[in-house]
């Protein structure tokens, strides 16, 4: 048996045991609403929205530029990012891109830098609600430990500021610079043997990568999976069409466990006994 099969079957009795049962996303801290369980909410004032999906999606006039599906947010600008590198570790072997793919949408709330109800389309009146960025336009429940600016808190690992060196790096090549040999062979072997090679498909004429971590019982991507994104890192070294990690490889922003012992902060994987980081790195 190999060690990929080993630590399938871990990461698989890790997820029964620990049931992991899934929640909506109107039950989860991604609920902004004054219905969401989470410390940032709005209150119940008349004023206040109920829509859920409006604080990151619009069906109209969406940010073209973000790779999140009808984002409705503006994305921070890439250079104003720090983000993790060889400074922080000498044995980083994959190429590092600036922030962006789903990575920018994700800091677009996370980083700090705008209210949380900073949209492009607000419900029902299709304009962004104030030139300032950190201006909320609705009022929040800060009982509950949330903010009057919509911002998250400061002492909270939700907002990550713009300085990424001290969390895991993102718009970095998986496999420690790549798969060898052509990009569409799915028995390609990683760069670095202390990765786990990543399962590839074409789906819809793209290249996609990802780690099958077999929770769902296939080899098709899951949300159980951990999804890479891919990104060109032909411009720092690597090549054109490549696996990226990214903040979603990791979290799933739309569904979270309902134990919150074993799986937190959106994970795709169970992090008993390390299930994420064992998911990729070979360890």
């Amino acid at each position: 048996m190999t060690n990929r099969t080993n630590k399938a079957l871990v990461l698989t009795a890790l997820a029964l045991a620990s049931g992991v049962a899934m929640a909506g996303i109107s039950n989860t801290k991604h609920n902004l609403t004054n219905a969401g369980p989470g410390p940032n909410r709005l209150d119940g004032t008349a004023t206040n929205t109920q829509e859920i999906c409006v604080f990151c999606h619009t069906p109209h006039g969406s940010n073209t530029d973000a790779t999140a599906p009808l984002w409705n947010k503006n994305l921070p600008d890439p250079a104003g990012y720090q983000v993790y590198g060889t400074g922080n570790s000498s044995t980083i072997d994959g190429a590092t891109l600036t922030v962006g793919s789903v990575s920018a949408a994700c800091l677009s709330c996370h980083d700090g830098t705008q209210a949380m109800d900073n949209m492009i389309n607000t419900p029902g009146s299709g304009t962004s609600p104030s030139a300032d960025p950190a201006t909320a336009i609705y009022s929040w429940d800060t009982s509950l430990g949330g903010t009057a600016t919509g911002i998250m808190g400061t002492t909270t690992i939700a907002m990550l500021s713009q300085d990424l060196t001290n969390d895991h790096p993102v718009g970095i090549e998986y496999c420690g610079g790549g798969i060898t040999g052509s990009a569409s062979a799915i028995a390609g072997s990683c760069t670095d043997t202390d990765f786990l090679t990543p399962t590839t498909r074409n789906i819809n004429g793209q290249q996609v990568f990802y780690v099958n971590t077999a929770i769902g019982g296939s080899d098709e991507r899951q949300k159980t999976d951990i999804i890479l994104y891919t990104r060109d890192f032909s411009g720092v070294g690597g090549d054109p069409v490549a696996p990226s990690v990214e903040c979603a490889s990791c979290h799933d922003p739309h569904v979270e466990s309902k134990d919150p012992a074993t799986q937190v902060s959106f994970l795709r994987v169970s992090q008993a006994g390390s299930g994420v980081c064992l998911a990729c790195h070979n360890k």
